[in-house]
């Protein structure tokens, strides 16, 4: 890959991470809760999603779920049902006390994989990427040692960006009914992910 081709690539990838989704509400919500260090397991979640997503996409198996419309379409109301599920358990546990004993790394970990995996819109993206960064002069698996590590370290960057300013905002709502209205606009902000995502052409 040129340096020309890494930088548009790169540019792009920027623009696919920072734009705010389920991801990153999920990274916000988990660092007002239990603060940053303990939320940066949602990166790990998002990270292994990612990997899994840029291998897909390398095979071509991506494409082939995106031509599928049968198999499109059970991805996007699983992710459907999740997103306004999760908004919705989130919205009626607005403003409670939580421990963070209570909160296991796992599932963490697992929460934040299937939120960042279950949204079929998501291989578009990766598809995108292969699709118009890739030079087909050049074997994909030597582009892959430039493309992996962009995309990863990106992501990472991106992602931390959103736990440290849940965690931000975690220290600045010290009342009460402040943490209550930001906990209930970031459930609400997943069910309305949910609802666009069933809106959602296919």
């Amino acid at each position: 890959m040129s340096i020309e081709g890494w930088f548009i690539f790169a540019t792009f990838w920027v623009l696919f991470v920072i734009t705010p989704g389920p991801n990153a509400v999920n990274c916000i919500q988990t660092a007002i809760d239990i603060g940053f260090r303990k939320s940066l397991v949602c990166v790990l979640g998002i990270l292994t999603q990612a990997c899994l997503f840029l291998g897909l996409s390398a095979i071509g198996i991506s494409a082939l779920i995106l031509t599928s419309p049968m198999l499109f379409e059970i991805l996007r109301w699983t992710g459907v049902v999740f997103l306004i599920w999760l908004g919705v358990r989130n919205w009626l546990q607005a403003g409670r006390p939580r421990k963070d004993s209570v909160i296991a790394h796992k599932t963490l970990y697992i929460k934040a994989f299937f939120i960042a995996a279950i949204n079929p819109k998501s291989f578009a993206g990766y598809i995108a990427a292969f699709s118009q960064f890739v030079e087909t002069d050049v074997p994909i698996a030597t582009q892959m040692w430039v493309i992996v590590p962009t995309a990863l370290i990106l992501t990472t960057l991106s992602y931390t960006g959103y736990c440290a300013l849940g965690a931000y905002l975690g220290r600045k709502a010290l009342d009460h009914i402040t943490n209550f209205w930001i906990q209930r606009i970031l459930a609400a902000c997943f069910v309305a992910y949910g609802i666009l995502l069933g809106l959602a052409a296919n």
